[in-house]
């Protein structure tokens, strides 16, 4: 800074000694206040590779939720905040929020139709955090009832005694021919077909024992829920037991449904029609030697959110707080392979460390933010975004004093699309409750990192669904302004080969720099952002 300022001072004289009173030059911007600049330029590569080659290192297991390796790298994380001199805000003066789940796996699913058994995940799914133990069931009929709707506009119930019975239904709920419900009236679906739970209480209530549902497209089914279903399933808290709630269910193949029905097809068909026509529901008994087993697996796990808190320095603006957050959970190991997840998630992980790491030195520098800021490292994002979930129903900071959220997910590799220019971010949600989050984001970049910014997984027709798919989301639902940045996925993505051999550092280090003054802009300007868009979330 001495520099500049001698320079200006040097032409002022030359202009006088020339008898030419010099324009009056303001000094620039930077020049002025550079802090954010020179806090952001302690993010760098080396530091950013020194803690991912511990977090997706071998030692820690691939950091699945519950695990040994996901408690060690919740204890690394903690130390970091421990060595920047983070206050304690966790539960029982920790840097904790302890997050309790419920980890459910199948030991035994099958289905048997007149001896012929069929293959889970294949003819049929079933997943057991909605189902209770049922070490086997026998019955010789099964009951095809039409949707499995009990309704006031439509009801395949009626006054029918259906306590211990195996039932067969559709998904979704009857139209008629002009594609309008029968429960509606209009082309839009009533929650019989919104909401999953509601023909499973139903049946429930009821007295059914199991409830079969045709399945038109089950591979589909089975694509899209994969991730709950391929190894043990994971939820919030200590599960109630699904028989209080719910009747037991299997999602069948069209095979397994036509092997139950067998010759009784004509009289499914005359049903069917009957209640597309005139909206009138007609049973049928169905004989079928039946054999159905779910025996489970369930245990109580616990892990940590890991919270790094640094107060604001503003009296009347320190209550608010903007969150940072990236999941440091991953997929663990299967049998000998280890899911390292450099880049899922190590890689933000690692980035929040090193922005944590830049407002610490504004706060030893007596330059803090003026809002707070809490970094939090959150598990569980692999098993649905349960950390985060966890914290935006049970926050550390009222909600309503939560400005925004920035997350960060996947932002070490590089994708197809960017293979000549790695200098990119994929920024996802920024305008999608505020506008003025989108210009932050925008300003910062052209001022400071001049990264390509896409925008391609921010539409609202994306197919990949990314908006939704990472752990900003429990917070936009709140209501929150959030801003999720993404490098895009690779051929490594959820498999052993996503390791740190393969990250790009000193990309890393400019996305972060541009999540450090994007955070300190929504930190430190003197009005909260607004939400002002609605209809998108």
């Amino acid at each position: 800074m001495k520099k500049h300022w001698f320079l200006l001072i040097t032409f002022f004289y030359a202009g006088i000694l020339l008898g030419q009173a010099p324009e009056r030059v303001d000094p620039p911007e930077e020049v002025i206040n550079d802090i954010p600049n020179n806090l952001a330029a302690t993010i760098t590569a080396e530091d950013l590779k020194n803690h991912l080659s511990t977090i997706a290192s071998d030692e820690y297991e691939g950091r699945e939720t519950g695990t040994e390796g996901n408690r060690k790298a919740s204890e690394y994380i903690a130390n970091h905040f421990k060595t920047l001199g983070f206050p304690k805000v966790g539960d029982n003066n920790s840097y904790f929020q302890n997050v309790l789940f419920t980890w459910t796996k199948w030991d035994e699913t099958s289905i048997q139709v007149n001896g012929e058994k069929y293959k889970h995940l294949w003819e049929y799914v079933s997943f057991p955090s909605r189902n209770a133990e049922m070490p086997m069931l026998e019955t010789n009929e099964v009951v095809f009832l039409g949707y499995g709707i009990d309704d006031p506009k439509y009801s395949d119930y009626g006054n029918k005694d259906l306590k211990g019975k195996v039932i067969m239904v559709y998904k979704g709920e009857p139209m008629n021919k002009k594609g309008k419900s029968h429960i509606t009236g209009t082309s839009a679906p009533s929650e019989w077909t919104t909401d999953w739970e509601k023909k499973m209480k139903t049946a429930h209530e009821k007295g059914v024992k199991a409830v079969l549902f045709i399945e038109g497209n089950l591979q589909k089914e089975i694509s899209e829920n994969r991730r709950f279903l391929v190894g043990p399933k994971m939820t919030l808290g200590e599960q109630v037991n699904p028989s209080e709630m719910y009747a037991n269910s299997f999602n069948i193949s069209t095979n397994i449904a036509e092997a139950i029905i067998g010759k009784n097809l004509k009289k499914i068909k005359k049903a069917r029609k009957k209640i597309k026509k005139k909206g009138k529901s007609k049973s049928v008994v169905l004989p079928a030697d039946l054999k159905l087993v779910q025996k489970k697996n369930v245990r109580t796990l616990e892990g940590n959110n890991v919270l790094g808190f640094i107060e604001g320095s503003d009296a009347k603006l320190k209550d608010e707080v903007v969150v940072l957050t990236a999941h440091y959970d991953h997929l663990g190991k299967r049998g000998d392979d280890i899911y390292n997840g450099a880049d899922d998630n190590g890689s933000g992980t690692s980035t929040i460390l090193e922005v944590a790491e830049a407002f610490a030195k504004a706060k030893n520098e007596g330059n803090g933010p003026r809002r707070s800021v809490l970094c939090m490292l959150v598990t569980g994002e692999e098993k649905g975004l349960l950390g985060s979930q966890f914290y935006a129903e049970n926050p550390i900071y009222p909600i309503e004093n939560t400005v925004a959220n920035v997350n960060v997910d996947m932002v070490g590799r590089v994708d197809k699309k960017y293979e000549e220019n790695p200098n990119y971010v994929y920024v996802i949600g920024s305008d999608r409750l505020s506008t003025e989050l989108h210009e932050i984001n925008e300003n910062a970049n052209k001022k400071y990192t001049n990264l390509v910014l896409d925008y391609t997984y921010n539409a609202d027709d994306d197919p990949n669904r990314y908006y939704y798919r990472s752990d900003h989301y429990n917070f936009a639902e709140k209501g929150i302004p959030a801003i999720f940045y993404f490098n895009g996925t690779h051929a490594d993505y959820h498999r052993t080969s996503d390791t740190i051999e393969k990250i790009n550092f000193d990309k890393m280090a400019i996305i972060g720099r541009l999540v450090f003054h994007t955070a300190w802009q929504l930190a430190n300007q003197d009005k909260r952002i607004e939400v002002n868009v609605t209809g998108r979330n």
